[in-house]
């Protein structure tokens, strides 16, 4: 009977770790002012939408928590939408009126860095904090 019974037990270890799933938080800080809510999109490596977020503030922070991701890397962008009109208000030269930022605090001179110096590895439960460009 143990040696049907060890193997089991090793294959159902095998299969959970291949299964896992990981838990990715994200707290964005350094917001105008609590007014408004924060609009975050999430990606995965290849650029695809995995999921998005509208999250009250509090503080000048907010914070979002994405559940049941497969291990991976992720890119996150985020804008405060101090008015509540769904959307990033720029001005004439398309410049945000409102704060935004990137995973990895990735700005640029003119937009943001390459997709690529987005991405942050989430092999297991991961906080990450994102600064608001104002």
């Amino acid at each position: 009977m143990k040696k049907f019974i060890i193997p089991l037990l090793f294959a159902a270890a095998i299969s959970s770790q291949t299964h896992a799933q990981v838990i990715l938080s994200v707290e964005i800080t350094d917001l105008k002012s609590d007014n408004g809510k924060v609009m975050l999109e999430l990606f995965d490596a290849t650029h695809k939408t995995v999921g998005s977020k509208a999250m009250h503030i509090k503080d000048k922070k907010a914070t979002m928590m994405f559940e049941n991701l497969k291990p991976g890397k992720y890119a996150a962008r985020f804008f405060h939408d101090e008015n509540n009109n769904d959307k990033l208000d720029t001005n004439f030269l398309g410049i945000p009126n409102e704060g935004y930022g990137f995973s990895n605090n990735a700005y640029g001179t003119f937009g943001p860095k390459p997709f690529e110096e987005w991405l942050v590895d989430v092999s297991k439960d991961t906080k990450i904090v994102l600064k608001t460009k104002n």
